[in-house]
């Protein structure tokens, strides 16, 4: 049993290595979609809408907007400043607000 146990830890640790990098790819694959952002820092936007990427000032680094639920105004950050997203279904928010 404990090499079995062994063994799902080191496949869980290398899972968690290959998602560190949120890149420009992956960014790509939740355009339109709401998510939750965690970021490098702890901190965690929840329930935003990614709307495009476009590259920062001096065409250094990329950004990605974003437009929060309920606002039209998007924001943007730094693309190196997200550790990864987390997608949304809120068709269970709204089942379970009623």
């Amino acid at each position: 049993m404990q090499p079995m146990l062994e063994q799902n830890s080191r496949t869980r640790r290398k899972l968690v290595k290959n998602m560190e990098n949120f890149s420009l790819n992956s960014a790509k694959s939740f355009i339109g979609k709401n998510v939750n952002l965690h970021l490098k820092d702890g901190a965690v936007i929840i329930n935003v809408q990614l709307t495009k990427l476009r590259k920062g000032a001096f065409g250094k680094g990329n950004l990605v907007e974003y437009v929060p639920y309920g606002n039209h105004k998007p924001v943007c950050i730094p693309l190196r400043n997200i550790a990864w997203a987390e997608m949304l279904n809120l068709n269970l928010m709204v089942q379970s607000a009623d």
